[in-house]
């Protein structure tokens, strides 16, 4: 199945410099391991907001929540998630 994912990163203005550099790298390689295996099909950044919108694809609601859960920053993350189905009008 494919998801949109919209996810908006709120963390806490006073976070210790380095734990806050540090979970931001967790998170780059997280998600860097997600791209290389499939799960986020396409992503991208919302200009002006520490927000993201993306396809991500799992086999059901249940895997894509394991996925967003082990995202490092998910504690400070709003997220959204729509999934989507094919559209009549597409053909494939």
């Amino acid at each position: 199945m494919e998801f949109l994912v919209e996810v908006q990163t709120s963390l806490p203005p006073d976070m210790d410099a380095e734990r806050r550099a540090d979970l931001l790298a967790a998170e780059a390689d997280y998600a860097r391991a997600l791209l290389g295996r499939g799960v986020i099909s396409r992503i991208w950044r919302v200009p002006g907001r520490t927000a993201s919108v993306g396809i991500w694809v799992a086999e059901d609601a249940a895997e894509l929540h394991e996925h967003l859960s082990g995202l490092p920053l998910f504690p400070w993350l709003d997220i959204g998630v729509s999934a989507l189905a094919t559209h009549p009008f597409e053909q494939r």
